[in-house]
């Protein structure tokens, strides 16, 4: 049985429920805090930030996860980052998760907490306090609800960003869905701006750290937007059982709970890159024929990380020197002789470099592919069998138009 990709989210999942409502924390007009709850206890796994100044729910969420514990929802505001902070800070982040389990009726160590916006502000307990109430009065689940809730915790981000899918094992269905926020601040060391997976599995602690640590490598790890990583970089993934189906490694369950998440991780991954501040068009860089798998990953971040090749993609200019200059600079040793660069079209290639030489190319051609809402390059180094693939965006005015007033 294979992975079914379904309309959803982080409710599509047995026994979740999610919900958001305008509570004035920063923004005027439109909903800016969240809530994804489970009515069954939860396992939970999670990466974080590598920032030194990592933002108060950060700094929470690492020790609940540290303590093992089950858990029951992830409560979350936008417009303000609730990190340099300091004391304050993180007392009104231990409010936040107090009064929502209060509402609840569970320990506040049962609820998680997420945080996005302006760093340096404080939040206010009041917002606070009138939100915890409504969000509690509007749970609900379903594909509109997945993408309201999705919408709720944007900040420069233009579209909301959900994914889901589900596969069978011995009759019984398991689902995982997840959403995720995040276009600017994008060059994650662990995981994505802020982003939360469900899914009804049975799964030890354990097992599912270690499967969502390979996912974030290869998905959010694997995503560029500027170069910046951010204070509060969240990824959770939250399991409640409800399926029934047990996943233990070396099994077929094990396999599929695997391609399920990764291809929610993937997708979410995607969508932010295609979303980065100002993007007209995402950016993906497959590296094939590399000696280790660490060295196909490095590579293509690299590409996808230039400045350079950013705002080459956005002038539409297959200037194929500049790919071969990130791949260079990288850091991995390998033999520019045998280095193959092609930019690809639907089912049509384009050959731009050869053997480490640059191509005459129908630039004409060239310029429209590049225009595509996608621009995809193949770099093959012939000197392994290991791969990875990277995604990006174009660098554009606009991006430093939305930057320079951030806090505006």
């Amino acid at each position: 049985m294979e992975i079914k990709q379904i309309d959803g989210g982080v409710t599509s999942a047995l026994g979740f429920r999610a919900a958001s409502v305008a509570a004035g924390i920063k923004y005027k007009g439109r909903e800016d805090m969240a809530l994804v709850f489970s009515d069954y206890p939860c396992v939970l796994a999670a990466t974080f930030t590598q920032n030194v100044f990592a933002a108060a729910p950060v700094l929470y969420d690492r020790e609940i996860l540290k303590n093992g514990n089950p858990v029951h929802a992830v409560i979350f505001n936008t417009g303000i980052a609730n990190a340099g902070t300091g004391l304050r800070g993180r007392e009104t982040n231990l409010f936040m998760a107090a009064e929502m389990a209060r509402e609840l009726n569970v320990h506040p160590d049962e609820v998680l907490t997420g945080s996005t916006g302006v760093i340096g502000y404080q939040l206010s307990e009041e917002p606070i306090y009138e939100g915890v109430k409504k969000l509690k009065e509007r749970l609900d689940r379903g594909p509109d609800t997945d993408r309201r809730v999705a919408m709720a915790i944007m900040t420069t981000d233009t579209v909301p960003k959900t994914a889901a899918c589900s596969f069978e094992v011995d009759g019984k269905t398991v689902t995982v869905g997840g959403m995720s926020k995040g276009s600017g601040m994008i060059h994650p060391d662990m995981a994505t701006m802020l982003s939360v997976t469900t899914t009804d599995a049975k799964i030890d602690q354990y097992v599912l750290q270690e499967l969502v640590k390979e996912s974030v490598d290869d998905s959010f790890n694997m995503i560029s937007v500027d170069r910046d990583t951010s204070t509060n970089d969240t990824y959770i993934v939250l399991a409640n059982g409800q399926s029934g189906v047990k996943i233990e490694k070396d099994t077929k369950s094990y396999e599929l709970f695997r391609e399920a998440l990764r291809f929610v991780c993937i997708s979410l991954a995607k969508q932010m890159a295609a979303d980065g501040e100002g993007a007209t068009r995402m950016m993906e860089v497959i590296v094939t024929g590399a000696k280790t798998h660490e060295d196909a990953r490095i590579l293509a971040r690299s590409v996808t990380a230039s400045n350079l090749v950013k705002a080459m993609v956005y002038g539409s200019d297959a200037n194929s020197g500049r790919i071969l200059d990130a791949l260079g600079y990288a850091g991995v040793d390998f033999d520019p002789d045998l280095v193959d660069v092609t930019l690809l079209h639907e089912d049509e290639m384009m050959l731009l470099v050869q053997d480490g030489v640059v191509c005459r190319i129908d630039e004409e051609k060239a310029t429209e592919w590049m225009k595509e809402k996608r621009v995809s390059f193949l770099c093959e180094l012939k000197q392994g069998r290991e791969g990875a693939t990277a995604w990006g965006c174009d660098l554009t005015h606009d991006y430093v138009n939305i930057n320079g007033d951030y806090r505006s």
